[in-house]
Order: structure tokens, then C-alpha cells, then sequence
């Protein structure tokens, strides 16, 4: 299981570039493996500390994501930015804030985080937040 969150401010979004593989240099929401003896919330709080330096609050459930073509499951929270002191750490090269017109959609790392993102959006839009079951199923490539 995949654990990671929205982390939101002033209607912006906290995306990491990627320091490390898969997809080293590419955007995404901060996320990564539930460790043993961990809840989900307390897993997707760390996620967030140990890849942009900053904590969230007020953590609701958002997305829970089935992707059986790699055997995970993704589950993202929204939460709020507790400051805005955040920076990239060993795992993040550089942490931003985007607001929906700045997201790189062309270089986002995961179908997930661009399936969660595109929803958000929509959701913000429309001022409402339900928590969504989704699968991911695999991109098929044309060949070259």
C-alpha cells in the first residue's frame, strides 16, 4: 500500500520533483510505501514530513486508488500546510506550490497523481470533496 496526501495552500498545490527512482526527475504528490506498525494518516504525515520538510493538518481521506497491474493500492488525503516552510530532502529535489494553471501535467511522475490531481480540480471546482474508488489500469504504449 501506497500512502500519500494533497497538501494544499492558499489554493495551492505542494508537488516534489523526484530525486530518487522511478522517475527520478519528474513531479508527484508526496507519497510512497505504508511502513509495519503505521495507520494510513500516519503514514501519509510522514510521507509528507520525510519528502518536503513540512507537516500537514486536518488530514480527510480523498482517493484509494486499486492498480492491480502492479500490485499496489494508493491512498491520498487532502490536507492543509501547517507553514509554508517547506524544501526538498533527500528523496525531493526541488518542492513547489502550483496552482491548477502551473501543474506540469506532461511531467508528472504517476497516471495516479495525474487521476488525483485532474479529480481535485474538478472536485474544487464544483466545492464539494467525496472520497473516490478508482482502478488504474495499465498505459498501453503505441510502438515506435
Amino acid at each position: 500500500m501506497v500512502v500519500g496526501c494533497i497538501p494544499e495552500w492558499n489554493n495551492q498545490i505542494l508537488l516534489c520533483l523526484r530525486a530518487i527512482e522511478p522517475r527520478e526527475g519528474m513531479w508527484t504528490l508526496p507519497a510512497g510505501f505504508l511502513e509495519n506498525n503505521e495507520t494510513v494518516s500516519e503514514g501519509a504525515q510522514r510521507e509528507v514530513l520525510e519528502e518536503t520538510r513540512v507537516n500537514v493538518l486536518g488530514l480527510e481521506p480523498y482517493g484509494l486508488y486499486n492498480i492491480p497491474h502492479i500490485s499496489q493500492i494508493y491512498f491520498f488525503f487532502r490536507a492543509q500546510l501547517k507553514s509554508k516552510s517547506f524544501g526538498p530532502t533527500h528523496e525531493s529535489r526541488d518542492v513547489r506550490l502550483f496552482s491548477e494553471e502551473q501543474i506540469p501535467w506532461e511531467q508528472l511522475a504517476f497516471p495516479v497523481v495525474e487521476k488525483t490531481l485532474r479529480r481535485y480540480f474538478q472536485d474544487r471546482r464544483l466545492e464539494s470533496f467525496p472520497f473516490h474508488i478508482d482502478i488504474i489500469t495499465r498505459r498501453i504504449h503505441a510502438p515506435k
